[in-house]
């Protein structure tokens, strides 16, 4: 089965698992589709990729933090199953992708499963980790692991635990992984250990994670959580630790983000004074209330994520991939034509330098005796004349040839929206002329059908919308494109 075939395969049980958990999003796919085929023409993703499968299409809720800092106990209580064991010592060192069981049992899968099914967050990172960490990508049984539990609160949604992050100790396979977790995420929740209340104890502990999110655009689904703050409580400086944190964050240069406290009523010593630890408990009530609100909220915002995803990549394509493209052609042609100069101007000085010196033929050593009586036909004229012409048409060939593979090192492999080097290596083939300094595929058709996409997606907005928050005041509302 071709790797075109293979894809389609994939984006048709995408489908059919869409129509039965969010059928709302059965028609984005069709959207990527055409999207597909727009950066495939340019070059830019292969037969066997789609820009449907970089995107997780259930809505995810990470969890990450520092060693026992109650990541476990707080999935446990959320789910209200006991799913991930919980103590003071590391106890997991993989990613857990938790997801909703339709038969009622808990189960753990193998890395595998999430590797290779394109409609979990996880699909084909192992070739991500191969590429940070050779050899790596085919233990990814050592990163990943899969549990299912019979939890209303997985239904359409998944979490994902991870093991205690420690940034100086970890391997670069476990932090690309952390990357590609935050990059896909409608939701992340940084935990803390309210028991080491120095701030400096995440100085280099969750570094990468709140430096990662300053860089983001998106840095509002951070939401930072102090836990096990109660056992502060019989100090009574909870606006002291929460303060110290808090300017721990901005001194690294966090602006995004809120930051709440949580402890496990379960594992909380209750202080005597009365007053105390109502205060304790109402702050915390209070905080647990808006993660809820946050949590429920994912699913709305993942359908536009994915919605706005795609209006996203058919901006990009035309903005930014179709200019550096146009910009390392008019490269290209402009070194091609310098070396041409240089090349042909080198070739014709010495063929001049031989003729004159030992006279046309002699200069090509190769005068035997009876070629004189060939010198006047003129077949034999044209033959003369061609031999140089192709040696000059061949010599053109070489030079672009070579800075075309010079110039598409130097292009990025990897982009948000595709594979620039193909792409380049595409318009760069031997039989376009130098002066296309338009990308190969490029032209009104393709651009009319990112408008027809960018219409689309519109379209799909507003009736999302009249979905979700019904403007008009109407009841009904017409399927993504269709007329209202």
């Amino acid at each position: 089965m071709t790797p075109a075939k293979r894809m389609e395969q994939r984006l048709k049980r995408l489908q059919e698992h869409l129509k039965r958990e969010n059928p709302v999003l059965v028609e984005a796919v069709n959207q990527y589709r055409e999207l597909d085929a727009v950066a495939q023409r340019l070059g830019l993703l292969t037969a066997g990729e789609s820009y449907a499968t970089q995107i997780s299409w259930w809505p995810l809720v990470s969890i990450l933090g520092t060693f026992s800092a109650g990541k476990s106990s707080f999935i446990n209580t959320y789910l209200g199953v006991d799913l991930q064991r919980t103590g003071n010592q590391a106890v997991d060192d993989r990613f857990t992708v938790i997801t909703f069981s339709p038969d009622g049992q808990v189960r753990t899968l193998p890395g595998v499963a999430l590797d290779g099914d394109p409609r979990f967050p996880f699909y084909q990172i192992s070739e991500e980790i191969e590429h940070v960490s050779a050899g790596e990508g085919a233990r990814i049984d050592n990163y990943l692991q899969m549990k299912v539990a019979p939890s209303e609160k997985l239904r359409g949604r998944i979490l994902i635990d991870s093991p205690g992050f420690d940034a100086d100790e970890q391997r670069k396979a476990t932090l690309r992984i952390t990357d590609h977790i935050i990059e896909l995420s409608d939701l992340v929740l940084v935990f803390f250990d309210a028991r080491h209340p120095e701030p400096g104890a995440m100085q280099d502990t969750l570094e990468h994670l709140v430096k990662g999110s300053i860089r983001r655009t998106d840095g509002s689904k951070f939401m930072f959580i102090l836990n096990q703050i109660d056992t502060s409580a019989r100090e009574d400086n909870l606006e002291d630790i929460v303060s110290s944190w808090q300017k721990a964050l901005v001194q690294q240069g966090l602006s995004a983000g809120s930051f709440h406290i949580l402890f496990n009523d379960k594992l909380a010593v209750p202080v005597p004074d009365e007053n105390v630890w109502a205060r304790y408990v109402a702050k915390r009530d209070t905080d647990y209330k808006r993660i809820m609100a946050r949590i429920d909220s994912v699913n709305i915002e993942r359908v536009y994520r994915i919605v706005g995803s795609m209006e996203s990549q058919a901006n990009q394509i035309e903005q930014q991939a179709v200019p550096r493209l146009r910009e390392a052609l008019q490269r290209w042609k402009v070194q091609v034509l310098v070396g041409d100069v240089v090349g042909l101007g080198s070739l014709a000085v010495a063929l001049l330098a031989m003729s004159i010196e030992f006279g046309y033929w002699e200069g090509l050593l190769f005068n035997p005796p009876w070629l004189a009586s060939l010198r006047g036909n003129t077949f034999f004229t044209g033959v003369s004349i061609a031999i140089p012409v192709l040696i000059a048409v061949g010599l053109h060939f070489l030079i672009r040839q070579k800075l075309a593979k010079r110039m598409a090192e130097r292009l990025s492999q990897k982009e948000p929206y595709g594979n620039l080097a193909a792409a380049f290596k595409k318009s760069t083939r031997f039989w376009r002329s130098i002066f296309q300094t338009s990308p190969a595929g490029w032209n009104r058709r393709t651009r009319r059908r990112l408008d027809g996409i960018r219409d689309a997606t519109d379209r799909f907005v507003q009736y999302l919308n009249d979905k979700f928050t019904s403007p008009s005041g109407g009841k009904d509302s017409a399927a993504p494109g269709t007329s209202a």
